[in-house]
């Protein structure tokens, strides 16, 4: 056929068909690399000293060393020629740069291992009846499926690690053979140079319970738990995106966000209830019973009604001075035991160096000293509620005499009756600005003169209509 005809056949024009007619060869070997440059590189006369800072520290970046060009010759460079940098170093890094860390892709066999980690769930921004609740999530994955579990903390303290496992491993019903952890030196470690490997005990005591082969990655190697890590940002981004179809980021209460969040893993594991299938029969059964992890630790109470547990202090009821107590301590709680009864059960603190001191546990001392509340320590703590802090401010303000007296009154008449009575009444004399003295808030809490009982009379109950209606023995006989 024709030129013409052949070049309309393969799609190009006739020109192209007789320019590659005329080379005998075909459209690839008539390429070559394009190893021209179109206009003048501006860094080719510092590009040696560049390259030689580059084999000095490789890590050194493009805006830095444009940043000591700019020093070295003022006029030569646009702050715009930074991009034209770090292409060059770029590509230097490429070709002559130093070997970079390799990964390598896993294989996954069921019931094989579960990894579990810690995250942060600020950056959510969920709240409880509109206050911020910074919170973390123990987030348990199963490597082959990729099966997820869930559970709320405030801390990655050992037994905040222990009662995420326990949880994930019978909400899945089953256990892995391995189990694997990043280096969670803080989570699993006692106070105390004299408990310095009881860490080690607990946690393969944990792992002895159920099973299972306890590993952990390298410092600082945070892909060799790569499963869970990723996890963590499929399932935040998924928390994220459900909160937004939602319309809202506040939630009645701490239950109502734990639903949420259970109804969400629920249906992400949906999607995995195949493989999950074959994972299932490789799973090893789970004990009898629960173990339920906690540390037992035996404390005094001190003269100051105080324990301290995990470098924080709590206030417990003053009867208690001078014993020797059991505390179990939980993820969440801390349990006082006085033999086998629980003496007490509190909220635990979360970090170290806190305190947490409950007035209805000094208040019956303090009022026989009111003069001990001005220098108390833990003074801030004996204000409930900030309506409790301005009656005392106000008070104070007033210049009257004694405000320290009247205040410890009022809060001992709270501790006595009831604490939401006593800061209604805080609250009207503040709104009514009238000095909020203790004979001011007993009145309120306690009138004077109240009003007196109604006396009922007790009615005269005629039941003859009724004897009338029952027949006589005698109509019966």
């Amino acid at each position: 056929m024709t030129q013409r005809v052949a070049a309309a056949r393969a799609g190009i024009g006739e020109r192209t068909a007789r320019k590659y007619e005329q080379a005998a060869a075909l459209p690839s070997q008539l390429k070559r690399p394009h190893d021209w440059k179109t206009r003048i590189d501006p860094f080719e006369e510092d590009w040696p000293w560049v390259v030689s800072q580059l084999e000095r520290d490789p890590a050194l970046q493009g805006s830095t060393l444009f940043a000591l060009l700019c020093e070295r010759h003022p006029d030569r460079y646009r702050p715009t020629q930074v991009r034209t940098l770090q292409r060059h170093i770029q590509h230097w890094r490429v070709l002559h740069g130093p070997d970079r860390e390799v990964m390598f892709a896993q294989q996954h066999f069921p019931g094989e291992r579960g990894q579990s980690d810690f995250t942060h769930m600020e950056d959510v921004g969920v709240t409880l009846a509109g206050v911020l609740f910074p919170h973390l999530v123990h987030h348990f994955v199963l490597t082959y499926s990729n099966v997820e579990a869930v559970s709320l903390c405030f801390s990655e303290s050992f037994e905040a690690l222990a009662e995420g496992i326990e949880k994930a491993l019978w909400q899945i019903g089953g256990v892995p053979s391995q189990h694997r952890t990043d280096h969670l030196t803080a989570a699993v470690k006692n106070a105390g140079k004299e408990h310095t490997k009881d860490w080690t005990k607990r946690y393969e005591a944990l792992m002895a319970h159920y099973g299972m082969q306890p590993t952990k990655n390298n410092v600082s190697i945070a892909h060799e738990n790569g499963d869970v890590e990723q996890s963590h940002h499929q399932f935040k981004t998924a928390v994220d995106q459900a909160l937004r179809v939602r319309a809202s980021r506040d939630f009645p209460s701490r239950e109502a966000y734990e639903r949420f969040l259970q109804d969400l893993v629920r249906t992400r594991n949906l999607k995995r209830s195949v493989a999950f299938a074959q994972e299932r029969e490789a799973l090893q059964p789970l004990p009898t019973t629960a173990l339920s992890p906690c540390q037992e630790v035996r404390v005094t109470v001190s003269q100051f009604s105080t324990i301290q547990i995990k470098a924080n202090v709590y206030s417990v009821p003053s009867r208690l001075i001078g014993t020797s107590v059991l505390v179990r301590l939980r993820a969440e709680t801390l349990e006082g035991y006085v033999g086998s009864t629980v003496a007490f059960t509190m909220a635990r603190l979360i970090g170290k160096q806190q305190h947490r001191i409950d007035y209805r546990h000094v208040i019956w001392s303090l009022v026989r000293k009111p003069g001990a509340f001005a220098a108390y320590r833990y003074r801030d703590d004996l204000f409930p509620t900030t309506t409790f802090r301005l009656a005392y401010d106000r008070l104070v303000s007033s210049r009257i005499e004694r405000a320290d007296r009247d205040y410890v009154r009022i809060l001992h008449l709270a501790a006595s009756i009831s604490e939401s009575e006593v800061e209604i009444a805080l609250t009207l004399l503040l709104e009514a600005s009238t000095l909020p003295c203790f004979d001011a808030v007993r009145d309120l809490v306690h009138p004077p003169h109240s009003a007196e009982i109604l006396a009922l009379s007790t009615p005269h109950l005629d039941l003859s209509p009724s004897d009338e209606l029952i027949p006589s023995r005698r109509s019966h006989a």
